[in-house]
């Protein structure tokens, strides 16, 4: 018998698990919330879409009530102070959101292949359990009223739109405490911040965030550098318990607690001034409202 055919034939089946075909696996990036699969170039244009829609959806359905308004009027003088319209610009802001949130399903998710929550980071890290974050939350709505205390500034336009009719108030106030925490958690604490710490670093992330949350509200506060203060505040704190836990949870709940908080207030404000008798005790209720920064663009 010749030597080939007593060669053994075991190397032939000693075939290395990386030759193998293998069906695609999911990434070990895609369920670790500081190392993502998306990028900042992507980051950056949900964040960009995002705050498009939040002009556009509600200038598309004010533009009926404009023509209707023309119409019945006359002219359009008036027509910015219109309790109406203000109310459907503000409820313009709902399915903002809610093409938002469906905008960061989309890509977080690669269109529904990854856990949405699991891969922006959701869950409770040993460190910071729900009453610290309660507790924190509160701490800082304090924080928030002292500061608008000590720095005071003229009404924006925020208080404007409060003031204009109790409905457009309920309907901020359930902005508020419902649509907003979540939908700006997902896109900057889990979109923005996730990618750019990727790319650059925690401190990088961490500033970059803060400064893109406080500046797109800008416009909205310009005249009250207290509230622009207590929103930097609030957009630096919440990105650092992000950086710290690695999880959006947390995050979400500071902001449901320190926003839902405001709402209340928003909410029995005028009930709460109607039973005060005093005008200084009404002003002083008044002067612990602090409105939320809801994104108006």
């Amino acid at each position: 018998m010749s030597t080939n055919e007593s060669a053994p034939i075991t190397p032939l089946l000693n075939v290395s698990a990386e030759s193998q075909p293998q069906s695609e696996p999911v990434a070990v990036s895609d369920n670790d919330p500081d190392n993502p699969h998306w990028g900042v170039i992507q980051a950056l244009l949900v964040w960009l879409v995002s705050a498009a829609m939040l002009l556009l959806v509600p200038l598309v359905l004010m533009i009926p009530y404009v023509f209707y308004y023309v119409f019945q009027h006359g002219s359009q003088e008036g027509l910015v102070q219109d309790p109406n319209l203000i109310l459907i610009s503000i409820i313009g802001v709902i399915p903002s959101h809610i093409l938002t949130l469906f905008l960061v399903w989309f890509v977080v998710t690669r269109r529904g292949q990854l856990p949405l929550l699991k891969t922006l980071g959701w869950w409770w890290p040993k460190e910071f359990g729900p009453w610290k974050t309660i507790g924190f939350a509160v701490l800082l709505l304090i924080g928030g009223w002292i500061l608008t205390y000590l720095v005071p500034g003229a009404e924006t336009q925020i208080d404007h739109i409060v003031k204009s009719s109790y409905k457009a108030r309920f309907v901020v106030a359930f902005l508020a405490a419902v649509t907003a925490p979540l939908v700006e958690e997902f896109v900057y604490r889990g979109v923005l911040y996730s990618a750019v710490r990727r790319a650059f670093g925690i401190s990088p992330a961490i500033i970059g965030v803060t400064v893109l949350f406080a500046g797109v509200h800008i416009l909205q506060y310009y005249n009250n550098i207290g509230v622009i203060a207590v929103i930097t505040m609030l957009s630096f704190a919440l990105t650092l318990v992000r950086a710290k836990t690695k999880s959006i949870l947390p995050s979400y709940v500071i902001h449901l607690v320190f926003n839902g908080i405001q709402a209340i207030f928003l909410v029995t404000q005028p009930l709460l001034e109607r039973l005060l008798k005093s005008r200084g005790a009404a002003a002083t209720v008044e002067a612990l409202v602090i409105h939320y920064p809801t994104i108006f663009i």
